[in-house]
């Protein structure tokens, strides 16, 4: 059987492929009567599909084997440090994936809102690109995931995160203080497998690093100078600096022109997301005086193709940082808050 190369950074191993397409139910209930009962407000329906209140419903539905196997005090800790925080571009935060070999942990209705729950969390835009790239790295949605549940939904702070290859993801009702996304989170894709051309065909993120090559050719010598840097540092170190110095050219240092291009980058790195979680990383920018605290770094290490079109760059600022590394493949790395002092819990 012919394999493709397995990816030293992921550890990914071969898995089959999706057999049967699982239907999203937003709400996850049967409807009884439906002609005897009053109608929901557009306003109630759209707060009962809410990522936030599913959790709650999934959180409800779970019997006392499976809380024991998946739901975590807030603080807990084991050999990764505080669970909750942590993140990486490949890792399992438990180990009963949504279909189990050999027997399913979740009922079909709770894999359903799991379903609903994930892709509530994104841009309705970008869930067939989502499919794409789970398919990809992980053949298909709900093959190679795995949930936690901290805390209890419905009585103050929870969390709940879905992890994967190429995936970290988090809803947390904003229950936790100062950051955005409940967390740092992570998203990659490897479309054509681990070594991808210099264009990256098919990778469904490409398109922000080509954003942000725009910007440098914008840039003229001295800037393009400041911008460039000989060496990139390791990707997973994206805890925040607060105000020492950042490698890159300060986007201070831009022209009006540059800025909106910039800001045109930062909503495509928003883009995929739901809007609340893109209104929540801005309001934590913003507090430390938005883009114009931040620098822009493009590396010329891990220069795919030798082309000159930089694979690995990072727009960083006191609280914030965004990871791009194109090299082999795409892993991104996203880091926010509103305090600098939040610390990090990754590991590469």
């Amino acid at each position: 059987m012919n394999r493709e190369p397995i990816c030293s950074d992921c550890n990914i191993q071969d898995v089959e492929t999706l057999s049967r397409r699982r239907f999203v139910q937003a709400v996850g209930s049967v409807a009884v009567g439906a002609t005897l009962l009053p109608k929901m407000s557009v306003a109630a329906e759209q707060e009962k599909a809410k990522p936030e209140s599913l959790v709650k419903k999934l959180y409800d539905s779970l019997n006392e084997k499976q809380r024991e196997e998946i739901c975590f005090a807030w603080d807990h800790k084991d050999d990764r440090g505080l669970l909750r925080t942590h993140v990486s571009n490949n890792w399992n935060i438990t180990d009963k994936k949504m279909f189990n070999v050999g027997g399913e942990f979740f009922t079909k209705d709770q894999r359903d809102l799991i379903e609903a729950l994930f892709f509530g969390l994104y841009n309705p835009e970008w869930h067939a690109r989502l499919r794409k790239q789970l398919q990809d790295d992980a053949g298909g949605y709900g093959k190679e995931q795995t949930i936690a549940i901290f805390g209890e939904p419905g009585t103050g702070k929870f969390e709940w995160v879905m992890t994967g290859r190429h995936l970290t993801i988090r809803c947390d009702g904003d229950s936790t203080e100062h950051t955005a996304f409940g967390g740092p989170i992570f998203y990659g894709h490897a479309a054509q497998g681990f070594n991808e051309a210099a264009d990256h065909p098919g990778n469904i993120y490409w398109h922000q690093a080509l954003k942000a090559n725009a910007l440098y050719k914008m840039f003229d010598g001295k800037q393009r100078k400041l911008a460039l840097v000989e060496k990139a540092p390791a990707e997973a170190a994206v805890g925040f600096r607060g105000t020492e110095p950042k490698s890159g050219i300060p986007v201070s240092e831009l022209s009006a022109d540059q800025k909106t291009h910039l800001q045109g980058i930062l909503s495509s790195l928003l883009e995929p997301y739901r809007t609340a979680d893109q209104q929540e990383a801005t309001k934590c920018l913003e507090k430390f005086g938005g883009l114009d605290k931040c620098s822009l770094a493009l590396y010329q290490s891990d220069d795919v193709g030798n082309d000159g079109v930089w694979d690995v760059w990072r727009l960083e600022g006191p609280a914030f940082v965004w990871h791009f590394r194109g090299s082999p493949h795409v892993h991104v790395w996203v880091n926010i808050a509103d305090d600098p002092n939040v610390p990090l819990n990754a590991r590469g």
